[in-house]
């Protein structure tokens, strides 16, 4: 983490509502809505007219069933997706304004994405794996791997540097995808079912985690269908039939 950027700790009330100092929020999203057509010409809204703010340093769950659009939501406010109508404004910035290029861009610098099923290279040592997010930044090999070194570090793998996804257990494959999340120094972490694949004991490990980074100063997004596993995050955000049924 940057030193300017994470200097004061832990976000204040007023941090995390992204308005001390005149800090934009994380995200802040205005009548967002979703649609796809289906084959056949259906029309399947999976969003409808959310708005929320999700301030810097905050620990917020979106929970919800199956098919509530949790995910869809997320897919938005990573990047990876454009809303079909509304605003969404990333770090302060208007997605709307930018390219695909420029999309990607905010993505690199912005956001660290954790995933259920990891996505690690299966050929290739958590240290490479790690690494991968700096290459798009033209960051020289050597500061590559000193900083993905210090980011499996951070996560209590230091000693599995140059193991491969194959040679670690579930557990330590998600604290690599979180360390590669991490690597690019983000605001945000954004976690879609980031326990899904784990046993509790590793679960439990990964939440904590979790927990740990975020009072490190990272705001933390963390998708769910789990009750459990949302009650850990300071705010939950419940998400049905594509529309915030309550935020608590």
């Amino acid at each position: 983490m940057s030193r300017d950027e994470r200097a004061d700790g832990p976000a204040t009330s007023a941090t995390a509502s992204g308005t001390a100092y005149g800090t934009p929020p994380a995200f802040e999203a205005v009548g967002l809505t979703r649609s796809y057509r289906l084959d056949g010409g259906v029309l399947v809204d999976a969003l409808r007219g959310v708005s929320l703010r999700i301030g810097q340093g905050e620990f917020a769950a979106i929970v919800g069933p199956s098919g509530s659009g949790k995910s869809t939501l997320m897919h938005l406010l990573g990047c990876l997706d454009r809303p079909t109508s509304g605003t969404l404004r990333v770090n302060g910035v208007d997605v709307a304004t930018l390219d695909d290029a420029g999309l990607a861009g905010l993505r690199n610098r912005t956001i660290g994405f954790v995933f259920q099923s990891f996505h690690l290279l299966a050929r290739t040592s958590a240290l490479d794996n790690v690494a991968l997010p700096l290459v798009y930044r033209g960051v020289s090999r050597a500061e590559r791997r000193e900083r993905a070194r210090a980011a499996l570090e951070a996560v209590g793998l230091g000693h599995r540097l140059t193991h491969r996804p194959s040679q670690m257990s579930g557990g330590e494959q998600q604290r690599v995808a979180i360390a590669r999340a991490l690597v690019g120094d983000p605001r945000v972490l954004l976690a879609d079912e980031p326990t899904g694949n784990l046993d509790t004991r590793n679960g439990e490990e990964v939440m904590g985690l979790l927990e740990r980074l975020n009072e490190g100063g990272v705001a933390v997004v963390l998708v769910t269908h789990d009750a459990e596993v949302a009650a850990r995050g300071r705010r939950q955000i419940h998400v049905r039939d594509g529309r915030i049924e309550r935020d608590t």
